[in-house]
């Protein structure tokens, strides 16, 4: 594998709504971000991804831009992202921004002149079908529920969106749409962005043409899930591969693709040498569980599961490429709340959990709020979710006969929202995030989840995170970490998560207790040196057992 600039940084995402207002009007901005810069700098990230504050009505949080070239209001102007790219290069820091080009929003002027002339050349930059007796044209069925075709007024048309009725999807068979999106990405990179994070780009091939999928129905709808379409979609490689050639490569540009639904003989071709994208998240964990009938279905992972998704990620890239380890983002629970069991859920298991995904080979991403162990809220009404996937998988749980409380408790525990409550600065009022009224409500746990609680304790969890970035940089050990082999540990021990990494010269040991009760373990040779432990000693007897106590994680170099 070639050895790029980034194998060695840490990244974070930022989620631009929820991070800091600096205008009292309950919304997250971009002067927020620029007077934080410091704080990001101190926790030793390096590069910074921005979810989408591009102009949008927010149906979708922003992930339906109305303008890539324009910067909504609400975040703030061009100016101050301007400002933003400029203070973070002081930094030596580098912005990505979220590139969403697998649709739009349907008040995108290109959108827009479509709907004038729903046979003119704008309609070709989206896909117009004609309904079957007055039917859509198929029955596959969108992300947030219902189907993906929605009616033209005043015609027999029907457009194509995979996820809200408000993000009409590009029509990336058309190469015309292809070149705007392409000019569009270099005008952002000659601004000075390192690069982009690229959301949902599988979905912008089509199984075509479009068709109805025969297997029985998966939901009482009557619709086939959209996951039939993305497994029978061929040649996404195509447009994927011209981006990189037309815009990536001439950037030498740092790209990380959202990527679900790759086969695995395909793994090459996006993160290999001369791949897509530079890297890509692993979400195996993230995915785990999740049933086609619905969150309601879903099931809760276990660690011993999660360490088997982990070990299995890490074998599959082991010859193909450098993945993005994360442990939650902005489409996800908080990844402390799904991967601890509640009645663990402490701040030693938190660092176990943040010393474990560190120790994976790849890239490691925090996600705003992870550094400090920010958990899921408790809500107590649907009325105060405002996630669109959330309220569909509401709908969806009342369907199938869950009374009010079942079906709350049934969608609460997977919400986006979760991941997307205001960041807990410190514990005045708003948790310091806004002097307004919060857009969506603070978790009340801020009063002692905060980062001016955890900065300045040197046995916070914040502190334990600039532990592990610091490792991670550290000369002495920077190359095995960043690409020394991993090879499991004691594999089968039940709820045990220990794995080797071996440098040309040097052997690393990552011994991590998932659980309560403690155990003793025999090393498999001598320990030179404990490199990070989150307790403040470690039981290692002249015999080389160690002792693991409640969730106690040991990092250890062996003689």
């Amino acid at each position: 594998m070639q050895k790029k600039w980034w194998h060695g940084k840490v990244a974070y995402q930022v989620y631009p709504k929820s991070f800091l207002d600096t205008t009292g009007n309950g919304i997250g901005d971009l002067r927020g971000i620029i007077s934080k810069l410091d704080y990001l700098k101190e926790l030793g990230v390096d590069i910074i991804w921005l979810s989408p504050c591009y102009q949008s009505p927010l149906a979708d949080q922003g992930y339906d831009i109305s303008d890539y070239y324009q910067i909504d209001p609400r975040f703030g102007t061009m100016n101050d992202m301007d400002e933003l790219i400029a203070q973070a290069r002081k930094r030596n820091l580098s912005i990505l921004m979220d590139l969403v080009v697998n649709h739009c929003s349907d008040e995108h002027e290109w959108f827009q002149k479509a709907l004038q002339d729903p046979y003119g050349p704008y309609s070709k930059y989206f896909y117009f079908e004609k309904g079957i007796n007055g039917q859509p044209p198929n029955n596959w069925r969108s992300y947030f529920g219902g189907s993906v075709w929605e009616p033209v007024s005043g015609t027999d048309l029907y457009y194509l969106h995979l996820f809200h009725k408000k993000q009409p999807d590009l029509n990336w068979e058309n190469s015309s749409l292809r070149e705007e999106i392409y000019k569009m990405m270099r005008w952002w990179m000659d601004k000075g962005l390192a690069g982009f994070r690229i959301d949902a780009i599988i979905n912008i091939k089509k199984a075509l043409p479009f068709s109805d999928y025969s297997y029985p129905p998966d939901r009482d709808d009557g619709l086939a899930s959209i996951d039939n379409m993305l497994r029978d979609a061929v040649g996404v490689g195509e447009f994927l591969g011209e981006m990189r050639d037309k815009v990536f490569q001439k950037y030498d540009a740092f790209t990380v693709g959202e990527v679900f639904n790759a086969k695995e003989e395909e793994l090459p071709d996006f993160i290999g040498d001369n791949g897509y994208f530079s890297t890509m998240f692993d979400f195996r964990a993230a995915v785990w569980g999740g049933s086609e009938k619905g969150w309601y279905a879903s099931r809760h992972i276990t660690p011993e599961i999660y360490k088997s998704c982990c070990f299995l990620s890490q074998k599959q890239m082991e010859n193909v490429g450098y993945l993005s380890n994360i442990i939650e983002n902005h489409d996800e629970p908080r990844g402390v709340s799904r991967y601890i069991p509640a009645e663990d859920l402490c701040e030693t298991s938190k660092k176990l959990l943040a010393a474990v995904s560190f120790m994976l080979r790849g890239l490691p991403w925090i996600y705003q709020g992870q550094e400090i162990g920010m958990e899921n809220l408790s809500f107590i009404s649907i009325d105060e979710f405002d996630d669109v996937s959330t309220l569909d998988e509401y709908r969806v749980a009342k369907n199938h006969g869950f009374n009010d409380a079942d079906a709350l408790r049934a969608v609460a525990f997977y919400s986006r929202d979760n991941a997307r409550t205001p960041f807990q600065w410190d514990d005045s009022p708003n948790a310091g995030f806004t002097t307004g009224t919060p857009w969506l409500r603070v978790n009340p746990n801020y009063t002692e989840i905060n980062v001016k609680a955890q900065q300045n304790d040197k046995t916070s969890l914040f502190s334990f995170y600039k532990e592990l970035i610091t490792l991670r940089k550290n000369p002495d050990y920077a190359e095995t970490i960043l690409y020394g082999r991993l090879e499991p540990f004691m594999e089968k021990e039940e709820n045990l998560m220990a794995f080797y990494r071996y440098g040309q010269n040097q052997t690393l040991l990552v011994l991590a207790n998932f659980q309560k009760a403690p155990r003793t373990l025999t090393l498999p040779k001598a320990y030179k040196s404990v490199l990070l432990n989150n307790y403040k000693h470690v039981t290692i007897d002249s015999d080389a057992c160690v002792t693991l106590d409640y969730y106690q994680v040991v990092i250890l170099e062996l003689a």
